[in-house]
């Protein structure tokens, strides 16, 4: 295309859906080539939410760009990383499309469009193809995408942009030096978050048993302190023993003594009795 088609096209595709058949024939009118006049008429009208990720990429480039080179990162690094990784950067990706879709929403609206729930969903699906197809990362960041995108349909360029298949910019080959660097990196940063984990778990086993033994010392000082008290108590008890039987003994003695008192008295009283008796008989 040629520059004047190509900021005809952009302004276009970021401009409102309502307006866009009357403003593209107005500024077909315009051109001063009939090539130029016809390639405008052939812009197709973008849907509202192709148009909504259009003026994101017009008005938030840099913040889509980043994302969108991350995304490549991500894509070329999965190789190197280990499953619980991976998900985890799965679900950062996830809260990242969600957030670039909710801050596109929130511009076109800001611009007078009406936007949806289904086409929240739908810009989010698109700018999500972005992070998992290099085609739709460049269709998106276009800003001449006609249609939304699925995560995983194949993106035809021609098909999904407006105006032509845009000009996919030339990534700059890294040295292989840099790459092995890179994949160096990746590694250390996963043995430090290996060795993080590790030292984790044992800082909680080292607190677990720290705990652990600190309520066996207390149990420990518990029974001693029972134990002693168990001990005045035994004292006690012998002492009481020995005095029950040194009682014992002397009542015994006791016994004795009062015993032969009660037989002497018996035998005393048995003679008494005796004497009476005779004398009794004796006056008879």
């Amino acid at each position: 295309m040629s520059v004047f088609v190509d900021e005809v096209a952009a302004a276009l595709y970021a401009g409102p859906p309502e307006t866009f058949i009357r403003e593209r024939n107005a500024r077909a009118a315009e051109a001063a080539h009939p090539d130029e006049a016809k390639m405008i008429r052939a812009l197709r009208k973008p849907t509202v939410a192709a148009w909504v990720v259009n003026v994101f990429a017009s008005e938030r480039a840099a913040q889509l760009e980043q994302a969108l080179q991350l995304a490549t990162e991500l894509r070329d690094a999965q190789d190197d990383l280990d499953a619980a990784t991976l998900a985890q950067l799965g679900r950062e990706r996830r809260a990242l499309t969600t957030r670039l879709a909710a801050d596109a929403a929130d511009l076109a609206a800001a611009r007078g469009g009406r936007v949806t729930e289904s086409t929240r969903e739908a810009v989010r699906q698109t700018i999500s193809a972005a992070f998992f197809s290099a085609d739709a990362a460049v269709a998106v960041s276009s800003g001449r995408l006609v249609h939304e995108l699925e995560p995983s349909d194949d993106v035809d360029l021609a098909d999904a942009v407006g105006g032509g298949q845009p000009v996919v910019a030339a990534t700059p080959a890294q040295p292989a030096d840099e790459l092995s660097a890179r994949r160096e990196r990746r590694r250390a940063e996963k043995a430090v978050h290996d060795a993080e984990h590790a030292l984790a778990r044992a800082e909680r086993v080292h607190a677990d048993a720290e705990r652990r033994h600190r309520d066996i010392a207390r149990r420990r000082d518990e029974l001693a302190h029972r134990i002693a008290e168990l001990e005045d108590e035994l004292a006690r008890a012998r002492t009481q023993h020995a005095d029950a039987q040194m009682q014992t003994s002397r009542a015994m003695q006791q016994g004795e003594q009062t015993s032969a008192l009660v037989e002497t008295a018996r035998r005393a009283a048995s003679e008494a009795q005796d004497a009476l008796d005779a004398l009794s008989h004796g006056r008879d």
